[in-house]
């Protein structure tokens, strides 16, 4: 259910926001009043989501981003204080599966440093630059897209696993350190959503990652993105270095 005007003065970016999660968690912030810079590393892909999202309350900028490029996510970050005079949220959802059925005799040393590079180096630098760029006014909250894949680890992606499992420990410990500056920085740990990114995947491996949920099916992008707004919101004054399962109930602990 959209709540109305619940991120009206806000200003979030999101980054991954050309398809997947990344879209829809953009559209439901602006949906409910949010101004959001969508970025991503295809500009096509952005521009596309853009036009799907349509009239909103909210306000919708794009902005072509490498979250591995520090220098150009630092001045992004400082660009949209510029521009708008804070940043409220950042939510970052940009990520890659790499090899999704090589156990890791076959696993190529690129890949998997590159599935690192993206996932867990650009997760540090996505949170590093907001939290410098949300100091100053006191204020902010900062999710990251962690998996159910880092706690329980996935047979033949050895890189995913490995990356996602470094998002959940980097939360645990920036959550700590920023505990007293009413920056909150979460992370979700979904099992199989359907989007782009799931059908990615070889087919066999989606065939049995879906059978691990009790519930039989994959989570769908409205139900990460409804959490993940609860998430950032105000209301969720309380949660820091958390790790929020959203797993069909998968999850046991």
């Amino acid at each position: 259910m959209i709540i109305p005007n619940r991120f009206n003065d806000q200003v979030a970016l999101v980054t991954g926001a050309g398809s997947g999660i990344g879209l829809g968690i953009s559209r439901r912030i602006a949906l409910e009043g949010g101004t959001v810079i969508m970025a991503d590393i295809d500009g096509a892909a952005l521009d596309a989501a853009r036009d799907t999202i349509g009239d909103v309350p909210g306000t919708l900028r794009g902005s072509v981003l490498d979250i591995t490029e520090e220098a150009d996510t630092r001045d992004l970050m400082r660009d949209t204080v510029e521009r708008h005079g804070k940043l409220d949220i950042a939510v970052n959802c940009a990520g890659i599966v790499g090899p999704s059925a090589a156990n890791i005799a076959e696993y190529d040393l690129s890949s998997f440093r590159k599935v690192l590079d993206v996932n867990l180096v650009g997760s540090f630098i996505v949170t590093k630059y907001a939290i410098n760029a949300m100091l100053p006014a006191g204020y902010g909250r900062i999710l990251l897209l962690a998996s159910i894949s880092g706690k329980e680890g996935n047979p033949g992606m050895a890189g995913y696993s490995t990356s996602k499992a470094g998002v959940i420990g980097l939360t645990k410990a920036i959550g700590k350190e920023y505990a007293h500056s009413k920056i909150t920085i979460n992370a979700l740990a979904p099992a199989m959503i359907s989007t782009p990114l799931a059908q990615s995947l070889d087919p066999d491996k989606l065939s049995l990652l879906t059978d691990k949920i009790p519930m039989g099916r994959l989570g769908t992008i409205d139900e990460v993105a409804a959490f993940a707004c609860w998430i950032v919101s105000p209301e969720a004054s309380f949660n820091t270095g958390a790790i929020f399962d959203l797993s069909g109930g998968r999850a046991t602990y």
